[in-house]
């Protein structure tokens, strides 16, 4: 049954079939002939993916992301980062990744964020005289801290999973995000300064004053989300609903850019969103259950440990395979289908499941901006109109400082398991 499970799987990814249909396709025909289980056993398995209290802050999350995207939060954080560092040289670009360090503490989202972003920063850059595939390779790779920087719908999908303090992983992808946003900058200041790529104007004391009181609405947002959470206010689920109740009012009544028509097309948008996912959570759990059920897994956890029984060479492994697996597979793909066969090898070696949960976040997260399946490069290849070929070559020196990141946070465990352990979560 497995053979059969896995050729169907392939055979379908490679004449197009999206990738939730084939999970549901495969699962089904594998069942049907080459197995005794009952089909009904497969639909039960499909609700009970679906049928969880946390897995509910992935719609909120993606409906509070996306009405602070129509509701001009985007361009608010982009004029406060703006006046900040925008006089620098490189600034725009810095601009940009400063701005989606913000937007990602919003949404949740890498291709949302890259997308509410790169609207504001493309054009304005191209207008400095930046090139447009360097400017899509900014906002792409800089899209991607949205998925490290709390809130994260990846970090809520390995938690659901997983069992793991969603709450903690949170804390756990702050500094991660942060280093990523540094290591960004650093290779986007060094590119303009070989191009000559200049800043915006220089922004005068009042000015900066204006964007901080313009822009202070879409900041509390963060913190009023992680506030409650840690503050033991309410649940991750639940914040994700305060966010969207939040997003409204700003939106709505204080920047007034959100009329009622914009909001029942956000609304839709963000059900089409959640739709897409939501089937894709329980195709992917029916498939995991045929998986468990032939013993996949353990027999893959067995294989690891018997090849090395050191915690970091296992990491590393897993590492190849996780950035392997991210250039042909969504996000929420890979999260879905190797949590339930990684997560169990970690555990086994009395590893903590929260630190190795953001290394995986981390690791898909690179995966968003790599070809063939790079969602955060297709949304800026979009905004920026720029081929898909032209903005892989100016993504390589990006995607070469997040693997370098990548290989830190696995040496040194303390950048992300310190604020946890300090939380007292």
């Amino acid at each position: 049954m497995s053979i059969a499970l896995f050729i169907t799987f392939f055979i379908l990814i490679l004449i197009g079939i999206p990738i939730s249909f084939c999970l549901a396709i495969s699962s089904v025909v594998a069942v049907v002939f080459f197995s005794d289980i009952p089909v009904i056993n497969l639909m039960q398995k499909m609700f009970r993916g679906v049928d969880s209290f946390t897995l509910m802050a992935i719609p909120f999350f993606i409906f509070a992301g996306n009405i602070m995207a129509r509701g001009g939060v985007s361009k608010k954080l982009t004029d406060l980062a703006a006046a900040f560092v925008g006089k620098m040289t490189g600034g725009l670009a810095v601009v940009s990744t400063v701005a989606c360090t913000f937007f990602g503490a919003l949404s949740g989202s890498g291709p949302a964020t890259t997308a509410a972003i790169g609207a504001v920063m493309v054009e304005p850059m191209k207008e400095r005289g930046y090139s447009k595939e360097f400017a899509a390779a900014t906002v792409a790779s800089s899209g991607t801290i949205g998925l490290l920087i709390p809130p994260s719908n990846n970090m809520v999908l390995y938690g659901a999973i997983a069992g793991a303090s969603i709450a903690k992983m949170f804390l756990g992808g702050i500094v991660p995000g942060i280093l990523m946003a540094i290591a960004l900058i650093s290779v986007e200041l060094w590119i303009s300064k070989k191009r000559g790529y200049r800043g915006g104007e220089a922004v005068t004391a009042g000015g900066i004053l204006t964007a901080f009181k313009n822009g202070i609405w879409a900041l509390l947002m963060p913190v009023l989300i992680l506030g409650g959470i840690y503050g033991g206010i309410f649940t991750p689920t639940e914040a994700a609903a305060v966010a969207v109740i939040y997003g409204f009012v700003i939106g709505m009544f204080v920047y007034r850019l959100l009329d009622f028509k914009q909001f029942i097309k956000v609304t839709l948008d963000s059900a089409k969103g959640t739709a897409s996912i939501m089937y894709l959570v329980a195709s992917a759990h029916m498939f995991s259950y045929l998986l468990t059920s032939e013993q996949i897994p353990q027999k893959f956890a067995q294989l690891i440990v018997n090849f090395s029984d050191n915690l970091l060479v296992i990491q590393l492994i897993m590492m190849v395979a996780l950035l392997v697996t991210g250039t042909f597979l969504d996000n929420a793909v890979a999260v879905i289908l190797l949590t339930p066969i990684f997560y169990p090898v970690i555990q086994s070696m009395n590893g903590d499941l929260v630190y190795f949960g953001v290394l995986l976040v981390f690791a898909l997260a690179i995966g968003q901006i790599t070809p063939p399946v790079g969602l955060c490069m297709f949304v800026a290849c979009d905004v920026a109109k720029v081929s898909i070929e032209k903005l892989t070559k100016q993504i390589i020196p990006f995607i070469a400082v997040l693997l370098l990141t990548l290989l830190i946070l696995n040496l040194f465990p303390v950048l992300v398991t310190y604020i946890p352990s300090i939380s007292g979560l």
